[in-house]
C-alpha cells in the first residue's frame, strides 16, 4: 500500500482522527498539543500529572493508528487463492479441485497421510472453506497498547518493536493448541457451546490465551512482559528488536520458568538447535523421564538461508516442511518486518502479521472476548522476499513422533539437484551430544549470529500486501 502525502485514511478500528506528517509518520508537536487539548473535556494544566498521562495515551493511540495504516490494516485488500493449486496450512492440504478416488496411492500424492480407515474428507481436506476455518482457528498475537508498564521501563505498548516477540508467541501458542486441543481443533465463534466436550475445549482455548495475557503475572507466564524480563539475560531490554534466534531462546526460557509455577507445563519442554544442528542425544536427555515417560517436545531450529538475501534454492525445502503436520510454522519475515509463516500456495507464503495495534484485553475477566486473538485476514508474501534469518518450529508429542521425525526429516532438508553429498542442508541432525563434539568455552552461540538484520528500526513500505478477503481466481 502506497501513501502519498498526508494520508486521508482513517482507521476503522479507532474513533479518533489524527494528522500525521507526510514523510515519516511522526506527530507534529503542535498538532499533538491541539489533540490533547481537544480530547480533554476540561483544561488541564500542562505541568500536571493528568496532562502527561493524557499526552501519553494520545501518543500511544497515534502510534497505533500510524502502524495500522502503514501495514495495511485500515483498508480491505484481497488475497488471491488459485483454484488450480493446493493450499497448505501447517501440514493440512486444502484444494477446491481435488476429486475423490478409491486409490490410497493417489491420496498420498497430495501430501496427506492416508490409512485404510480414513474417510474421503480426511484424505482430501475440506476445500477452501476448510482452509478458512483452519486459518481463523490459529491464535493471533499482535501489538497491544495501554497494558501495564513493563518492569524497568516506561513502555505501555510494544508497538513498533515487539513484532518478533509476538511472532514467537504465535508459534508457541500453536504448539500449545496442538498439545492441549489437538491439530484438528477448530474455533467456531458463531456457534454456541452445546455439550461438555465443547465446554472443555472453550476452557482450554481461553486458558492458553490467558497464559499470554499482557501483564507481569504468575498467571500469564508467557506474556510479553515475562519475555522481556527473561530477554535481559540475552542482553535485551524493553524496546529492543529481537531476531528469530533470540526469540527461540526466549521461548525456551519462558517455558522453563512457567513449568516451575504451573503444573500444566510439567511434561512439555523446548529444545533450541545450536549452529543449525539438532543433537539427538541431548533431546533424549531432555525429554526422557524414565519409566517409559516422555516430555512433549517443542523443537526450534534457528537457521540462516542465505547471506544477505534469501537463497531461492531453499524455497522448495522450506515449503515442503510446511506440509508436515508436526511443523508449527516459521518465524521470520521480510527484512525489518517480522511475520509468522503458517502455509503456502505456489510460490507465496501465507502468514499471520503481528503489526496490528489493538487495545489490551483483560483476559482474566470472565468470558473475555476472543475475537481479537483470531485473524480473519490471511496474507501472502512472495517466498523470494523472505529474510534469510528465520526459525523453524516442530511439535513432537511422543518419543515415537521424535524418532519418526529423525527418520524422515533428512529428505526435506537438502536442496534438490545441487548437492549429492548433503553439503548444504537447511539444518543437520547429529546422533551425539553437543558437548562431545564442540569445544564448549569457544562456542559462539547462534543466537548472536542472526541478529544484524533485525536491529534497525522498521522502515518498510509494503506495496504488495494482500489481505482481508478470500478470492478464488
Amino acid at each position: 500500500m502506497k501513501m502519498n502525502g498526508s494520508s486521508n485514511l482513517v482507521s476503522d478500528h479507532s474513533s479518533n482522527n489524527a494528522v500525521l506528517s507526510s514523510n515519516n509518520g511522526e506527530t507534529n508537536s503542535e498538532t499533538l498539543t491541539d489533540i490533547v487539548a481537544t480530547t480533554s473535556k476540561e483544561n488541564v494544566p500542562e505541568n500536571s500529572e493528568d496532562f502527561y498521562d493524557l499526552k501519553g495515551k494520545v501518543e500511544s493511540r497515534l502510534l497505533s493508528m500510524w502502524n495500522n495504516m502503514k501495514f495495511g490494516w485500515t483498508v480491505k485488500l484481497k488475497t488471491n487463492f488459485s483454484k488450480e493449486s493446493p493450499v497448505w496450512l501447517l501440514g493440512r492440504c486444502y484444494h477446491r479441485k481435488l476429486s475423490p478416488s478409491s486409490s490410497l496411492e493417489s491420496s498420498t500424492e497430495v501430501g496427506t497421510e492416508a490409512t485404510a480407515n480414513d474417510t474421503v474428507e480426511q484424505i482430501y481436506g475440506e476445500g477452501i472453506e476448510g482452509f478458512k476455518s483452519d486459518f481463523i482457528s490459529r491464535i493471533w498475537m499482535t501489538y497491544r497498547r495501554e497494558f501495564p508498564t513493563m518492569s524497568g521501563s516506561s513502555f505501555t505498548t510494544d508497538c513498533g518493536w515487539g513484532c518478533m516477540l509476538r511472532s514467537g508467541q504465535m508459534m508457541l501458542a500453536q504448539a500449545l493448541v496442538c498439545h492441549f486441543l489437538g491439530r484438528s481443533w477448530r474455533w467456531t465463534p458463531e456457534k454456541p457451546i452445546q455439550n461438555a466436550r465443547e465446554f472443555q475445549e472453550d476452557c482450554l482455548h481461553r486458558m492458553i490465551i490467558k497464559w499470554f495475557g499482557d501483564k507481569s503475572s504468575v498467571n500469564s507466564p508467557l506474556s510479553i512482559h515475562q519475555m522481556v524480563i527473561l530477554g535481559e539475560t540475552l542482553g535485551k531490554k524493553a524496546g529492543d528488536w529481537y531476531g528469530p534466534a533470540s526469540v527461540a531462546h526466549c521461548l525456551k526460557a519462558v517455558i522453563g520458568a512457567a513449568s516451575k509455577e504451573n503444573y500444566e507445563f510439567d511434561k512439555l519442554d523446548v529444545y533450541v538447535a545450536q549452529d543449525s544442528t539438532v543433537y539427538i542425544q541431548d533431546v533424549y536427555s531432555l525429554c526422557n523421564l524414565g519409566n517409559g515417560s516422555w516430555k512433549s517436545l517443542i523443537l526450534l531450529v534457528p537457521v540462516k538461508l542465505g547471506s544477505e538475501k534469501f537463497n531461492p534454492i531453499y524455497g522448495p525445502c522450506l515449503t515442503s516442511l510446511l506440509t508436515l503436520e508436526f511443523c508449527i510454522g516459521v518465524i521470520g519475515g521480510r527484512p525489518k518486518h517480522s511475520l509468522y509463516f503458517v502455509g503456502y500456495q505456489d510460490d507465496r507464503l501465507i502468514h499471520l502479521d503481528p503489526h496490528y495495534c489493538q487495545e489490551m484485553v483483560d483476559v482474566w475477566q470472565p468470558n473475555f472476548s476472543l475475537h481479537s486473538f483470531h485473524c480473519r485476514s490471511p496474507r501472502k508474501m512472495p517466498l523470494i522476499k523472505m529474510d534469510p534469518s528465520c526459525c523453524i518450529g516442530f511439535y513432537l508429542p511422543t518419543q515415537n513422533d521424535f524418532e519418526t521425525f529423525i527418520n524422515i526429516i533428512g529428505s526435506f532438508l537438502i536442496p534438490q539437484g545441487l548437492s549429492t553429498n548433503n553439503e548444504y542442508p537447511i539444518f543437520t541432525l547429529h546422533h551425539g551430544t553437543r558437548s562431545s563434539v564442540m569445544n564448549q568455552p569457544n562456542v559462539r552461540f547462534s543466537i548472536y549470529e542472526t541478529e544484524k538484520n533485525w536491529v534497525a528500526p522498521i522502515q518498510d513500505s509494503d506495496t504488495d500486501i494482500e489481505s482481508e478477503e478470500f478470492v478464488l481466481v
